[in-house]
């Protein structure tokens, strides 16, 4: 377990933000904007014709002379679907890899411990198949497996990957990707993710590494995913064309979000995740 205790119980009073007014059909404990049968009293109303006589409040009507009933709050829970990037350009680099599994194995416990529902993809990791779950008994399974996620296989692409498994009736779908594709191919996911019709939290993480490469002379650099290699001398003026370049894929990548009303973050690994959960996902408005 990568996560202290003291850290999980923390987590535990925390839920995830969906605002969609569409809720699951089965029982959770997660307010709905409607009302229903559950144990948590809302408030009265005046009794109408056609009202069950059994949600009467026959002590109010002792003190009143007026009839009125019991509103409770409908509790139903949320659909929740978390892909997480496995491709070879995603675990290249250990801290980018961990922290983001991390993150998912975090969010997949919030999901969890909640009652909701989720659905956990690791893309394009061939031997390794989905979690589907629902129950806070399975958030600390859960949370292990994904965080022990372990691959040495080569992938396949992220885009072409998620774009077969996009699922219908999410209330929340969380996407966490280093964005190391064309731009193009992201466009294209991005415009048929919005077709879902759910909230979409895009997660972009990168290491500090990539942001700011420290290499300089005579290298042999290999392409992750396709294995390929190519010899290159560095230059300060190619790392500065380097980094002009990741900066206008990046803010493509942001504007395409936001353009189809994906909630984007970007982030390195810098921080820890423990600190981005209990701070800046918080203040971003992810969790609460």
């Amino acid at each position: 377990m990568m996560f202290s205790h003291e850290f999980l119980a923390r987590l535990r009073k925390l839920r995830l933000v969906v605002e969609s007014k569409r809720t699951g059909a089965h029982k959770g404990i997660r307010r709905s904007h409607k009302f229903g049968t559950s144990l948590e009293f809302s408030d009265f109303r005046t009794y109408q014709p056609g009202d069950d006589v059994r949600l009467v409040d026959w002590n109010v009507y002792g003190r009143t002379r007026r009839h009125y009933i019991k509103r409770y709050l409908d509790e139903q829970e949320i659909n929740v679907a978390i892909f997480l990037d496995c491709t070879s350009s995603m675990r290249a680099l250990e801290t980018k890899w961990l922290l983001a599994k991390k993150i998912a194995a975090a969010l997949s416990y919030i999901t969890l411990v909640n009652e909701d529902r989720l659905s956990f993809s690791p893309i394009s990791a061939l031997d390794t198949r989905s979690i589907e779950r629902k129950g806070s008994i399975y958030a600390k399974q859960v949370l292990s497996d994904i965080l022990q996620l372990q691959l040495s296989a080569r992938t396949s692409t992220f885009t072409k990957e998620i774009g077969t498994n996009l699922q219908k009736g999410k209330q929340l779908s969380i996407i966490i990707t280093d964005g190391m594709e064309p731009i193009a191919e992201y466009e294209k996911l991005l415009f048929k993710i919005a077709s879902v019709k759910s909230k979409i939290l895009f997660i972009h993480i990168l290491s500090k590494e990539e942001i700011e490469p420290g290499y300089t002379g005579d290298a042999k650099l290999i392409d992750s995913e396709l294995e390929s290699e190519v010899n290159v001398s560095i230059s300060p003026k190619l790392v500065s064309n380097y980094q002009l370049r990741l900066k206008q894929h990046n803010e493509r990548l942001e504007h395409t979000c936001r353009k189809h009303h994906i909630q984007y973050l970007f982030f390195n690994d810098e921080k820890t995740a423990e600190e981005l959960l209990l701070s800046d996902f918080i203040t971003w408005g992810i969790v609460q």
